[in-house]
């Protein structure tokens, strides 16, 4: 299994009056064009995810959507509250094992917690491996996802996705 841990792009400041939940607090315009613009890069470097999972803000519910767009909608995109900030990462690595047959799954969320997520899966704790707004990593498993038994194929942030998403194709 293959998973991509994709951070939500830049969203609007928190302000208590527009969004007394901040759970509705969404992508800006410019982020969500960032946004595309890094997961057109994520392409070039995988290939069509099988899921999509995501946290159930609407921040990420939106990068989430744009994957699945930018994909062809092929994939479907699942809300999971242990994606949403503070999830359980216990819940959430019984749920990946039951996902064991996915190819390549998109876990779409939020930091601090997606960066520890990937130090428990690459080092067997939470270390931080922050990714930036719309930044990506990839981690390989021979197995079933499990802690420490994650390799990482490649870490990026928005930035380089972008520059990616330009270039010329992989032929």
């Amino acid at each position: 299994m293959r998973l991509l841990l994709l951070r939500h792009g830049p969203a609007d400041a928190r302000d208590p009056f527009r969004w007394p939940d901040d759970r509705l607090r969404p992508l800006t315009a410019k982020g969500l064009e960032r946004t595309r613009t890094a997961i057109r890069g994520m392409l070039r470097l995988e290939s069509k995810p099988d899921a999509i999972w995501t946290s159930p803000l609407r921040r990420a519910e939106q990068t989430a959507q744009a994957v699945a767009e930018l994909t062809g909608g092929e994939a479907a995109v699942e809300t999971h509250e242990t994606l949403a900030p503070g999830g359980s990462y216990r819940t959430l690595m019984d749920q990946l094992a039951a996902a064991r047959d996915t190819r390549l799954l998109v876990l779409v969320g939020h930091e601090p917690d997606l960066g520890k997520l990937a130090g428990v899966l690459l080092f067997g704790a939470p270390a931080a491996l922050p990714l930036k707004k719309a930044g990506a990593c990839c981690i390989d498993f021979d197995d079933p996802p499990a802690p420490a038994l994650g390799q990482l194929r490649w870490f990026l942030p928005a930035r380089t996705l972008s520059r990616l998403a330009g270039a010329r194709s992989r032929a």
